[in-house]
């Protein structure tokens, strides 16, 4: 299946010179995001995690399903300040700005194996971030799995040696 046909860009958006990706024609098509959910899963049961953890908000979306497919659980990462319980937290850069990322301190266990998921992997900050969160709490990040990647962007040089599936590339 061509993805591709399922994303539609935003010239513009959030500020001029950008082309976001929007990922949301792809969500409301059953079929299609189905599919992208199970080639995800393909590339995900070679890596044997224990869990799945997704950058909010997007990373919810394709991690939350995916876990479910594989019958794992599902960790959020959250924007700093929105977790109910003791968390750690980390700051970080975004093609377009400064945020923060936080995990609750008990949401992975040392030697947990995990597998991150997100929409997008642009230049590599949000998901050096959540790697940096799942090490800190003794974590062994065994890949990341996108829908969508601007190679053009080099966010793979950031992330170190885990495998990286991602669906499609800009």
């Amino acid at each position: 299946m061509n993805f591709k046909d399922y994303i539609r860009v935003i010239p513009d958006f959030p500020q001029p010179g950008i082309r976001f990706k929007d990922i949301t024609t792809l969500l409301k098509d059953g079929p299609a995001y189905k599919a992208a959910i199970m080639e995800l899963k393909s590339f995900a049961d070679t890596l044997q995690a224990d869990v799945i953890a997704g950058p909010e908000a997007r990373g919810f979306v394709v991690g939350a399903p995916l876990a479910v497919e594989m019958g794992i659980g599902f960790v959020p990462v959250r924007k700093s300040g929105k977790l109910p319980y003791e968390s750690i937290k980390a700051d970080y850069s975004l093609e377009y700005g400064k945020d923060a990322l936080a995990m609750h301190v008990d949401a992975i266990t040392p030697g947990t194996r995990v597998l991150i998921a997100d929409d997008l992997l642009a230049t590599g900050g949000t998901i050096a971030t959540t790697i940096k969160l799942i090490e800190q709490l003794g974590g062994i990040v065994v890949g990341a799995t996108f829908l969508i990647e601007l190679s053009y962007l080099d966010g793979r040089n950031h992330l170190g040696d885990i495998p990286v599936k991602s669906l499609v590339q800009y």
